[in-house]
């Protein structure tokens, strides 16, 4: 706040030891303490009074808690996000994986029903299946 040094000290010292006077002195610095310690209390009631009608606590903590639900909804949404890509990729795999066995087996893609071969288990004239 102010840059006073012992040599600015010695000469206000000096001042009032000659203005004052050595008599009046001490009780003229005991007075001047009690002042500036009312002035010092006064002005921190003061501060404590502007902070609890601000609510600067509140609010820095109310802002510090939005911040860090922003960054939960941004993380969700990424979540949400690779877990739906994911999924896409599992299902065209899945699919993939199913056309190739379907290829290799020679059916064709989806579900099939075999039906009966009708001659199947008739014994011919000639005494054949």
């Amino acid at each position: 706040m102010f840059d006073i040094g012992f040599p600015e000290l010695l000469l206000i010292s000096i001042v009032a030891l000659l203005v004052i006077g050595p008599d009046q002195l001490p009780q003229a610095i005991r007075t001047l303490s009690l002042w500036i310690g009312r002035i010092r209390r006064s002005f921190a009631r003061v501060r404590e009074e502007i902070e609890k009608e601000i609510g600067a606590d509140e609010i820095r903590a109310q802002l510090h808690n939005e911040e860090i639900l922003q960054e939960i909804e941004q993380s969700k949404a990424v979540l949400d996000e690779a877990t739906h890509d994911v999924n896409k990729i599992i299902d065209t795999t899945i699919n993939m994986n199913s056309a190739e066995r379907n290829a290799v087996d020679g059916e064709p893609d989806g579900p099939t029903t075999q039906q009966p071969d009708p001659n199947r288990g008739q014994i011919g004239k000639d005494g054949s299946e």
